[in-house]
């Protein structure tokens, strides 16, 4: 495994241009060079920084290679791109296999880390095989390669770093993730409440919300932290039946105030959140704003400085209104065509080229995160659809996984129980990590789903429930009010201890006592007509 002082040392470094790849020679210690390319490792305190500089030429990705070969077997656990889509897993070598942003090796001894920074100015991936380790940072801009000019680029920061002896998989993982983001912006208590969509699914109105939060607010009895109740899709102007369509971010005639609306929700005592999806529009607006069309409106382009001054003003227009969370959702997808499953080592899949060929994919992508932090002032932010490597440090909330569901019990399984407990190592290191909702409807298994509202209140992470209020029986209204007085007060993040063993684990420790969850009993209510062939 990679040490800290041999990542300035690589053993071959290489840059593709939008034309061929470019072989770069060393020059001097630490620089690499080759037709009128340049890359320095540069040594700083605690990381490797890496540097491009490239004034003629138009830059695609940069690759490195450092040849060492494993002497021993090793078990790997790679990250995601963006959301975890149930497919995160310590595995053995497979070459072909990128791994974003970071990647841990256990040996069976000690579990050792190499990675990058959070925030950084490229999408960043990993190989490792028997003989070595390749890194591939895509610096370009949309589909197109970055026209750096006379700019020196800050790639990325590289750290690697050793377990300690008799350091578990797990711990020496959380530490791991302290290293790479220094100030994770964290929300001020612990996040639980209410979410409508698994229920209406963008059915919805200004008086449903208002029984909604009742609802949510009876059974919260912690008198200094109130829940959330999350308004998602189709509160808009443009909303048509959960179709997750974009601004103008005013209400329709479902929701003709919004204002009015975030002061009764908290006059009932909850706080009030609100769903967005900040990149579309079927607003008119300027042509030079618009980079494509798609699902109905306009897909906004972030390198056009009017575009964030449009996005930030909708944003804290929602602030004003007195919402207190704010979750934005799809900004990847309407950013890179794609979801983040079917990225591989190319996340780019749009071809519409961005205005402003000067910045990286990854700068843009910041630049509109800075935006949307900067206007939603005091409100709490979750991201969904984003990329947390790059979200960490900018938003308290992050949806680290796809979507669990309120109509099928083993996508919860797939999807929930897989990023809890892969990405827990990033809860309150980089974010507060949120594995999305329990869906309490009559199409979901109580027996299953009672398993996965125990898990996620005693697991330290936000709790969020949708739940239609009619169709909640008192045994269920019970457990939701002993779950929420359990996600109120802060805990002790949960570990996962089997996760090296399996996918889905059934081993948890918490607050500090082992448990046990049979997640896969099999019953007439989890056997339904959507088990259709889906499973790997």
């Amino acid at each position: 495994m990679l040490n800290q002082d041999r990542l300035a040392e690589p053993s071959a470094v290489f840059a593709r241009t939008e034309s061929e790849w470019v072989r770069l020679l060393p020059t001097r210690a630490g620089t690499w060079e080759g037709s009128g390319i340049k890359v320095d490792f540069r040594h700083g305190e605690a990381a490797v920084g890496v540097v491009l500089e490239a004034p003629g030429e138009a830059i695609m990705s940069v690759k490195v290679r450092w040849n060492q070969r494993s002497d021993k077997p090793l078990r790997i656990l790679g990250d995601a791109w963006e959301r975890a889509y149930g497919d995160l897993e310590w595995r053995g070598l497979v070459p072909e296999r990128a791994m974003p942003w970071y990647f841990l090796a256990d040996d069976g001894t000690r579990t050792a880390g190499c990675g990058v920074k959070t925030g950084a100015s490229a999408f960043c991936c990993w190989q490792a095989d028997i003989d070595g380790v390749t890194f591939t940072a895509d610096v370009a801009s949309g589909s197109e390669g970055v026209l750096l000019g006379a700019r020196s680029l800050t790639i990325a920061e590289f750290v690697a770093q050793r377990g300690r002896e008799g350091e578990t998989p797990f711990a020496f993982a959380r530490r791991f993730c302290r290293m790479l983001c220094a100030s994770p912006r964290l929300p001020k208590q612990p996040v639980y409440g209410g979410n409508n969509w698994y229920y209406a699914y963008g059915n919805s109105s200004h008086e449903e919300i208002l029984a909604d939060s009742r609802f949510i607010s009876l059974l919260a009895s912690h008198p200094a932290n109130r829940p959330y109740m999350v308004i998602d899709d189709g509160w808009q102007l443009a909303s048509g039946g959960g179709a997750c369509n974009g601004g103008p971010w005013t209400g329709n005639d479902r929701f003709p105030d919004m204002a009015r609306l975030a002061g009764e929700m908290k006059a009932i005592g909850v706080k009030p959140g609100l769903w967005c999806r900040p990149l579309l529009t079927a607003e008119n607006v300027p042509a030079e704003w618009i980079r494509y069309e798609a699902n109905g409106g306009r897909v906004l382009d972030p390198t056009v400085p009017e575009v964030l001054s449009y996005i930030g003003e909708a944003v804290g227009a929602m602030r004003a209104w007195g919402f207190e969370l704010l979750k934005h959702d799809f900004t990847t997808y309407d950013l890179l065509g794609q979801w983040g499953f079917t990225m591989k080592s190319r996340p780019s899949a749009a071809s519409p080229r961005f205005r402003d060929r000067s910045r990286t994919t990854a700068e843009i992508v910041l630049a509109l995160y800075r935006t949307i932090a900067e206007a939603s002032g005091e409100a709490d932010i979750i991201g969904c659809n984003t990329i947390g490597h790059l979200a960490a440090g900018l938003f308290e909330i992050q949806r680290t996984g796809d979507d669990t569901s309120g109509k099928w019990w083993e996508r919860t399984r797939y999807m929930g129980i897989n990023t809890l407990a892969f990405r827990m190592p990033q809860h309150d290191t980089f974010f507060s990590h949120d594995a999305d909702c329990i869906g309490l409807t009559p199409d979901v298994p109580w027996q299953q789903n009672r398993h996965w509202l125990r898990l996620l209140a005693l697991s330290g992470t936000p709790l969020f429930v949708s739940a239609r209020p009619s169709a909640v029986a008192p045994e269920q209204a019970a457990a939701l009010r002993k779950a929420f007085d359990q996600a109120a007060v802060a805990r002790e993040p949960a570990e996962p201890l089997d996760w090296q063993s399996t996918t889905c684990p059934s081993r948890w420790l918490l607050d500090g006592e082992e448990t046990v969850f049979d997640w896969n009993e099999l019953s007439a209510q989890t056997l339904d007509d959507k088990d259709n062939g889906w499973w790997l």
